[in-house]
């Protein structure tokens, strides 16, 4: 279907917003009156360069307050219309966005609305344009799309009709399935929008925090199955009030934006939708982390802890400055080709899948940019794609040992199996960021989202979400830090069956932990029911325990090395948590405090 988008959605002004629609592969867009008024450009020019990037302009929006007014208050309202009605000739449009009156409504009546808008229809005729009556959350007697429907057929114009907004709708509650009895040819436009759970006014709600689909926890799969199902067949358009998305860039808004929309129709599509939508490669959800790549200056200090750690040096790349180590199917490849101006950070992680090419389809499908990666005869070329924030991702088809391990030479036989797999890689994000990296990780490596949580730190709340496949393989918490914070940290977590026992030996190695409180300790006694014994080996070695009704959880960190650090983690039972609530706000008190003062 055709896709558009309101530009009211994203930052600047109205020409690089047309620019940044088009390049991200919009159809068109809805022009917002305010972008119209604040631009130098004249209509005619505005309509000219529409033409020129290939972009309808779908509808004009919005004209507020008109029906449910007496008569004096209606003739200067008929009054304004025909002016914009004016405008949109010029603009080469001819469908208007009309709101449910909040302010100047006086007259609860369905009667009175529908002789209104009949009368608004008869106007908006002679000019060419159809108006699309929206119910508004917030309306003051209108704020049901039922209503607004019942409204439009009792008006029986054919230049009337109604628009559909998905927030108005799944905001306050309504039953999108009676959009069904609406004849697709009456749904004049359709307006998509998701958000998040919020116990607010519904008007700071929308104006504030719509989401684009994918990103929040409305239905918009099966509300937008009723639209369908109703016989709608015009473009699918956003309209997402969010003041993070009209401050950043607005081609990779944009961008982002379209990217929510082909989600969205695949997810449709999958649904049995009566309307032929885009088909996404279908793949299914990774099997197992492959590989952690790190990149930067001081990896010689990431050598060290990696082999006080326990993990096995295996050798060097035949062709490239890399080296590899590995425990178990835990593997940290260690790149000194690139990013030498900057500290060791987590640059790159490769995943098993059932099928590689299959997913880097599914990811240029996306606009998720491809990465070329430099290779020699006979090494293995691993597809590869970039997230927004410029992380890389490898796929690779899945299989009992991958087949780049042979490219490393002169390394030694795995001795010690202090590691089973990678358990989770822990992805910080910048909080304008954060919203972008959720639908990313949804939609091109199909990750469900779990429930978003805060934890407290020294400078804030911060915001965590982990992203996960349904068995547990592959995991990615993505952390917001507060704005202030200066180091934005990642952190790849290992699995291990014996963390107590690990610690010890890492200790008689020399490895320097992640030092915790004392205060932890006497607290972890409060919470749980734990032995003496237990409660002191825990303290001896600064390991953290939290536990569920389903098991147990110990582990412990290691000390930044650069911008990143490495967790051991040893789930007993079912647990299958991450110790967020009591061990995390310690991990990041600790952390601020060794960075203050490295020596303690």
């Amino acid at each position: 279907m055709r896709t558009s988008i309101a530009t009211v959605c994203i930052s600047g002004s109205l020409v690089p917003k047309l620019h940044a629609c088009a390049e991200a592969g919009f159809d068109g867009v809805e022009i917002f009156e305010p972008d119209l008024v604040t631009a130098y450009e004249s209509p005619e020019e505005i309509r000219t360069l529409a033409d020129r990037l290939g972009l309808s302009l779908d509808l004009y929006q919005p004209f507020r307050d008109v029906e449910g007014v007496d008569e004096v208050v209606f003739a200067d309202n008929l009054r304004r219309a025909e002016s914009k009605f004016r405008l949109m000739n010029r603009l080469g449009m001819d469908l208007m966005l009309v709101c449910s009156n909040v302010a100047t409504a006086t007259i609860d009546s369905d009667e009175v609305s529908a002789e209104q808008l009949r009368a608004l229809g008869d106007l908006a005729a002679a000019y060419g344009v159809r108006v699309a009556f929206e119910a508004l959350a917030w309306g003051k007697y209108v704020d049901d799309y039922r209503r607004a429907w019942r409204i439009v057929e009792r008006a029986d114009h054919p230049n009337v009709g109604v628009c559909l907004d998905s927030f108005h709708i799944l905001s306050r509650g309504h039953d999108p399935s009676d959009i069904e009895k609406i004849p697709g040819d009456k749904i004049f436009f359709l307006q998509l929008a998701d958000a998040p759970a919020l116990d607010m006014d519904v008007l700071s709600w929308s104006r504030h925090h719509r989401l684009f689909p994918g990103e929040g926890s409305f239905d918009l799969s099966g509300f937008l199955g009723h639209v369908l199902a109703a016989g709608y067949t015009g473009p699918l358009s956003l309209e997402v009030f969010n003041d993070v998305f009209r401050q950043t860039d607005v081609r990779r808004t944009a961008a982002h934006a379209h990217r929510s929309l082909v989600w969205l129709e695949d997810q449709v599509r999958r649904l049995d939708a009566p309307e032929p939508l885009r088909p996404l490669t279908s793949v299914s959800p990774p099997q197992a982390f492959d590989f952690v790549e790190l990149r930067g200056s001081g990896l010689d200090e990431v050598d060290l802890v990696l082999e006080q750690l326990g993990f096995t040096f295996r050798g060097r790349h035949r062709t490239k400055p890399v080296r590899l180590w590995s425990s178990g199917r835990a593997r940290v490849i260690l790149n000194e080709q690139r990013d030498n101006d900057r500290p060791a950070h987590l640059a790159a992680f490769g995943l098993e899948v059932a099928d590689a090419d299959a997913a880097l389809a599914r990811a240029r499908e996306l606009a998720a940019p491809p990465i070329f990666r430099q290779t020699h005869a006979g090494e293995q070329d691993l597809p590869a794609t970039a997230t927004p924030d410029g992380m890389q991702i490898l796929f690779n088809d899945n299989g009992p040992d991958p087949r780049w391990l042979a490219e490393f030479t002169y390394g030694d036989p795995e001795n010690d199996d202090v590691a089973r797999s990678i358990d989770h890689v822990n992805i910080t994000q910048r909080w304008q960021d954060f919203d972008e990296a959720v639908l990313f990780y949804q939609s091109v490596l199909g990750l469900e989202a779990e429930p978003a949580r805060e934890v407290a730190s020294p400078r804030g709340l911060v915001r965590s979400q982990v992203m996960r496949t349904p068995d547990g393989c592959v995991r990615l918490p993505l952390n917001v830090e507060p704005q202030a914070e200066e180091q934005r940290t990642q952190h790849v977590a290992f699995s291990s069956t014996d963390v107590v026992g690990l610690a010890r030996a890492a200790r008689r190695r020399g490895l320097s932990f992640l030092p915790v409180p004392d205060n932890y300790y006497d607290d972890l006694r409060a919470r749980f029911a734990l032995d003496d014994a237990f409660v002191a080996q825990l303290r001896e070695h600064d390991l953290l325990y939290d536990e569920d009704p389903d098991g147990g959880f110990v582990h412990f960190y290691t000390r930044t090395l650069g911008d990143l650090f490495f967790e051991f983690v040893e789930r007993r039972g079912a647990y299958d948590g991450y110790g967020a609530a009591a061990d995390a706000p310690v991990r990041l008190a600790a952390q601020r405090a060794t960075a203050q003062h490295p020596g303690t």
